[in-house]
């Protein structure tokens, strides 16, 4: 992890419990001596979001709705910390404005860019009902709503028109895009998570996988998988280069960085890549700007 994420050492799960008390029902003590929860079960996962977000970030409250993506806040955590090496080399470290393609209900890197670095920022989605569970996160705890705005996105075929407005400008953009290419390769990838899970051994059922890792269609996946979604966003990114300063996205599955930057070069743009590593799991932050 980034070396200023404060999620690099274990869970402290006396002061999550203290900041969180529902989340004492699922804490336990695990094979290696120490407590725990079931990764597999979704309401230990979200209540151990809330006590993280309490704890560590001052929120007074945090939601989403049913079987929505329940994301994972060291790994979100370390995409904003990377975000602020980008801008930092730049020379820009105040008065930062950013935008969150596809927030989700979660609305999680607009509130964890305010609660560790004071940014504005903006979210936008295209689920209606994903904009108002973002908004109702937002509106729980005093100040965020000032500094952090919801805009709907009325027409998926687009990525920045109608929301990006005319004059406006922003540091930087972040993605986590929907990196699956159908339902069946989400599941296929749930499946995997379950393997790498400690402890976890018994067969799921489709509804239980869908439960406890949750995640809406267009959370999870869209025509063409991540590459595709990525291609086009760079596409779109040609029209708003004097609105952004750093456009980026994470890509997940490393075979899709070739496509991606042949659609870079393509552009003559400037680009980079940012390597994160949270335990096993490896992904990339590509960054371009024009």
């Amino acid at each position: 992890m980034h070396s200023s994420n404060l999620h690099k050492s274990p869970y402290d799960f006396t002061a999550l419990v203290k900041a969180h008390p529902p989340l004492s029902e699922y804490v336990y003590l695990g094979k290696a001596g120490v407590d725990t929860i079931d990764f597999a079960d979704s309401a230990a996962v979200l209540n151990l979001n809330k006590a993280l977000l309490k704890h560590h970030y001052g929120l007074t409250d945090w939601n989403i709705p049913e079987h929505y993506l329940c994301p994972p806040i060291p790994g979100r955590a370390d995409y904003i910390h990377y975000l602020k090496d980008l801008l930092a080399n730049d020379g820009i470290q105040t008065n930062i404005r950013g935008l969150d393609i596809g927030t989700g209900a979660n609305c999680i890197y607009p509130i964890l860019a305010n609660r560790i670095y004071q940014w504005n920022m903006v979210g936008a989605d295209i689920g209606q009902r994903a904009i108002a569970s973002a908004q109702e996160n937002v509106n729980a705890t005093e100040g965020l709503k000032e500094a952090i705005e919801i805009r709907h996105q009325p027409d998926n075929a687009n990525i920045f028109k109608g929301v990006l407005l005319e004059g406006e400008y922003f540091h930087f953009t972040m993605c986590n895009p929907p990196f699956h290419a159908s339902e069946e390769e989400a599941i296929k990838g749930t499946l995997r998570k379950l393997r790498n899970l400690e402890g976890q051994t018994r067969k799921l059922t489709k509804e239980e996988m869908i439960l406890n890792f949750g995640g809406q269609a267009n959370e999870l996946w869209c025509n063409g998988g991540e590459s595709l979604f990525i291609k086009r966003m760079i596409k779109q990114s040609v029209a708003f280069k004097t609105n952004v300063g750093w456009f980026t996205t994470l890509v997940s599955k490393k075979e899709n960085l070739p496509a991606i930057y042949k659609q870079l070069d393509k552009l003559k743009v400037v680009r980079k890549t940012i390597t994160m590593e949270q335990g096993n799991k490896q992904s990339r932050i590509v960054a371009w700007k024009f």
